[in-house]
């Protein structure tokens, strides 16, 4: 008998440019580019299998779904899922751990070198005609910062933020990384870092660059307390999850000088609502979440999750985020 796997939001990993059929391989697919919340039952009715990226499975859904056998997240974080109530109704819960690491490193550091070279801001002068205006060969428009001699403060040492911190290095930064418990200079995958307690990390970097998973002790992370330990020349960049930091307190530190500037792919919610502080806070770049969508990333995933739902149905489910 042929299982039947429904994908739920297809759109998110997969506008058009990249192809489903490793999944058909497995089995007959239904494919929806979004579903609501109030449609997930209805469209996961008969499945043993639901792929998800943002669409949430809750406690009620899977009562009412009682074929589903497998939920596949088309991503890391998971916390979409009840694992739990998956956990109780003995359904697998499978992620994709690795599958976006040089892309969201790649886009960090693009942040980081638009905050320090200021690219939009002299583009948009030389389109404004100013430097045909101009009297000079040259025309800087704000600040130019040289990265080399910099700390480049690492809030999250995992594969990301280990990718991020080579390439800081090798444009000549120092860098750092919390610790709870490790102090001192290590040499971690051939990159030089000294482990230093969370505060400082803050009070010494010149750039903070947060990889840490959001969990119940990294939400708000970046606080109040945290923001005014930073450098008044310093920046942030958040490529993780939006809600490590508090947006208002984040904002605040925007308008009174408080930090120099902060460049952000994730916000506490997505879209965000018009009246976000963080929209109209200045020297605040933010792109829409999509540090992780090179093409070459989301092939990768679309694979891994593939190869997650196949390893299930086989007997040998990888990836595996609960116990069932």
């Amino acid at each position: 008998m042929t299982e039947r796997i429904v994908i739920l939001d297809a759109e998110t990993l997969n506008p058009g440019d990249l192809r489903w059929n490793a999944f058909h391989d497995l089995g007959d697919v239904i494919i929806h580019d979004r579903t609501p919340t109030s449609l997930v039952v209805e469209r996961s009715t008969d499945a043993v299998a639901v792929i998800t990226n943002k669409v949430p499975l809750c406690a009620n859904a899977m009562q009412q779904l009682p074929q589903l056998r497998y939920i596949g997240v088309t991503a890391t974080g998971f916390n979409i899922v009840d694992v739990d109530a998956a956990t109780a109704h003995s359904v697998t819960v499978s992620n994709v751990p690795v599958y976006g690491t040089d892309s969201v490193a790649q886009h960090t550091i693009a942040l980081l070198l638009e905050l320090a070279r200021g690219i939009r801001a002299h583009d948009a002068a030389v389109k404004r005609g100013e430097w045909t205006r101009g009297d000079n060969f040259c025309l800087p428009c704000g600040p130019i910062v040289e990265l080399r001699g910099r700390t480049l403060g690492i809030a999250g040492l995992g594969r990301i933020g280990l990718a991020v911190a080579r390439i800081g290095q090798a444009m000549g930064m120092r860098i750092l990384a919390a610790s709870r418990s490790a102090e001192g200079q290590k040499i971690v995958d051939g990159v030089e870092v000294e482990y230093v307690p969370i505060d400082d990390l803050f009070q010494q970097s010149d750039v903070v660059s947060l990889h840490c998973p959001l969990t119940s002790a990294t939400a708000g992370l970046v606080n109040a307390d945290q923001l005014e330990r930073m450098k008044p020349s310093a920046f942030l960049i958040n490529t993780s999850r939006g809600q490590l930091i508090d947006q208002p307190a984040l904002a605040a530190a925007l308008r009174t000088n408080q930090i120099a500037a902060a460049a952000l792919d994730v916000l506490e919610t997505e879209p965000p609502a018009e009246d976000n502080p963080l929209l109209s806070a200045p020297r605040c770049l933010i792109t829409p979440h999509v540090a992780w969508y090179a093409e070459e990333a989301r092939a990768r995933l679309l694979a891994m999750s593939a190869a997650n739902l196949k390893a299930f149905f086989d007997g040998t489910p990888q990836n595996v985020v609960n116990s069932t």
